[in-house]
């Protein structure tokens, strides 16, 4: 029997996952093994835990699951040459064909034949896991852990933002989930006009105000069309990142939206969501994107330029660290709303959920030694 380690396995096609033994993966001769040091809860884990329509359309079952990680390669296999033993990496989490039509004009990120770490391949909720070579980003040695493994989505928030021109316009982001929160500093960085954000949870949108927004529209207790409309004396925002899935929202941001303006959108709906394209899309010139993950690889250079040269800081958005084994702690936080990004520490000895106080205070950083 060959060795095992723990890992969080989405087991049934259910609500909930188990913390179980696996088999440690075994590593392919294009692949690397990772020893996982650090992974953090993405909105996509929480569709998989929750087990909503999605989820059931989507993910593969029995799996580890989890793609937001950083770690230290333990193994690579016999025909990889650019990644060796001991090197600090994340990766992306896209496992395309590389053959394919898209693949060959630039547009792997949308390539048919995808398979998805965590998704429909095995993730990185486990003490190892295996990575495509050609998938491995290096990180640099003073980022710390939990920066590192929030690449993934600071790269989906870096594509909604750079998908047109940004400079000096104004910029409205539709839902201030960490993706949102990333989005509202990417926009500033860039050099986005005014920055608004949109939800109905107080909490963060405090946190997007620390992220660098400039209005705050709590959507719970005002129009946000109308608000728009009011802090930019009817012109209406020039960019719109819509990041909730909310179908509501939707709707909402499209008739917020400026003539010609441009609409990225990012959030999933989990139902069908209805549009006047008339009056909303067609009459008011809209260019709309769909944004999937990140570009391959273009994203990951833009992100690494922000993150590296500190242009940006995640740190606020950290909100709960924690074990590994508490993960039921993290996912219940993740539904209540009142947290930003949870990172798994995998290091970490396992806490009682009762020490809520200590897990959310802000502590220093540990850089990688």
């Amino acid at each position: 029997m060959g060795a095992t380690m723990i890992g969080l396995v989405k087991d049934k096609r259910a609500p909930g996952a188990v913390l179980m033994n696996v088999p440690v993966p075994e590593c392919g001769p294009d692949e690397v093994l990772v020893r996982v040091k650090a992974s953090s809860i993405c909105g996509t884990d929480v569709h998989i835990y929750q087990w909503d329509a999605w989820a059931e359309k989507n993910v593969v079952t029995p799996n580890v699951f989890g793609h937001e990680f950083a770690g230290i390669v333990e193994e690579v296999g016999s025909r990889v040459t650019h990644v060796k033993r001991g090197d600090y990496i994340s990766a992306e989490g896209h496992i395309v064909c590389g053959v394919c039509k898209a693949c060959r004009t630039g547009n792997a990120h949308v390539c048919q034949y995808t398979r998805s770490f965590g998704i429909t391949a095995p993730g990185c909720f486990a003490e190892y896991a295996v990575v495509k070579a050609t998938n491995v980003i290096h990180n640099e040695p003073d980022l710390p852990y939990e920066l590192a493994c929030l690449q993934d989505p600071l790269g989906n928030a870096v594509q909604t933002v750079l998908a047109g021109d940004i400079v000096g316009k104004s910029v409205l982001v539709v839902g201030t989930g960490p993706i949102g929160l990333m989005a509202v500093a990417v926009a500033k960085a860039s050099g986005a006009g005014i920055v608004m954000a949109a939800d109905i949870n107080p909490y963060r949108l405090q946190l997007a105000e620390r992220m660098g927004a400039d209005y705050l529209i709590n959507t719970r207790t005002a129009s946000m069309t109308e608000a728009v409309a009011e802090y930019t004396k009817g012109e209406g925002a020039e960019i719109i990142l819509e990041m909730s899935g909310h179908p509501g929202a939707i709707q909402s941001a499209f008739e917020s939206a400026a003539p010609a303006a441009r609409v990225s959108l990012l959030g999933i709906p989990t139902q069908s969501v209805s549009l006047d394209l008339s009056k909303h899309i067609i009459f008011k010139g809209l260019r709309i994107e769909g944004i999937t993950g990140r570009r391959m690889y273009q994203t990951w250079y833009q992100l690494k330029g922000l993150l590296n040269q500190r242009r940006i800081d995640l740190t606020p958005i950290i909100t709960h660290r924690m074990a590994l084994h508490d993960y039921e702690y993290g996912f219940d936080l993740m539904a209540s709303g009142q947290c930003a990004k949870i990172i798994f520490n995998h290091d970490k000895k396992p806490v009682s959920a009762s020490l809520q106080g200590e897990e959310t205070n802000h502590g220093q950083l540990e850089p990688v030694v």
